[in-house]
């Protein structure tokens, strides 16, 4: 049976995508394949990771479009390209009820910590690190979810958890979870979602 067509939409320096695309080179994505990358910012460094790994890009400039003109281009670009699924990788625009519902099961995101903590609308980035140093836990890490319309509501994926140390700040606690947690599981989350889409288990 063919991969499933996944793309990976991104907003900025694109670290998670580039742990993906490796990923895909080392062959552990056997059940998908990368093949397309969507920014909404045209001047987003992913989309120059994207092209050295020869991948296809898009870039839809939300700032000009609008919310709405930019969510039909980019629900039309994907249904274009015959994604079977989407991988949120540092984007940061809010998905709207219609779109999650179009591709309802089929959109997965990472988030920089242990979810239900330090998440939903608001919590993204360094803030989420920010917040996790300031209530002083001692354990934080990374979540793989599918995506519906509330911001880091779906169903959980894969966790992994990383030790918060003492002289962290939210740089290096990021860092550190990026490395030790992000770039493991949402490469094998990734592919467990393609075999699962494959199998029709979901």
């Amino acid at each position: 049976m063919e991969k499933v067509k996944i793309a990976v939409l991104v907003s900025g320096g694109g670290t998670n995508l580039q742990a993906l695309m490796e990923a895909e080179a080392r062959g552990e994505i056997p059940d998908g394949e990368i093949s397309l990358v969507i920014s909404n910012n045209p001047n987003a460094f992913a989309l120059t990771r994207a092209k050295n790994f020869n991948k296809k890009t898009v870039a839809l400039n939300k700032k000009q479009l609008g919310k709405d003109l930019f969510e039909e281009q980019l629900i039309n670009t994907l249904k274009q390209n015959d994604i079977g699924l989407i991988v949120l990788a540092g984007f940061m625009c809010i998905l709207s009820f219609n779109f999650t519902k179009t591709f309802a099961n089929r959109i997965i995101n990472v988030h920089p910590a242990l979810i239900p903590s330090f998440c939903g609308e608001g919590y993204y980035g360094l803030r989420v690190h920010e917040k996790a140093l300031e209530y002083g836990v001692k354990v934080s890490g990374a979540t793989v979810h599918f995506v519906n319309e509330i911001p880091d509501g779906g169903k959980i994926i894969m966790q992994k958890a990383v030790k918060v140390l003492e002289k962290d700040t939210p740089e290096t606690l990021q860092k550190r979870i990026m490395k030790q947690a992000e770039w493991k599981i949402l490469p094998a989350s990734t592919q467990k979602v393609c075999a699962m889409i494959k199998k029709e288990l979901i």
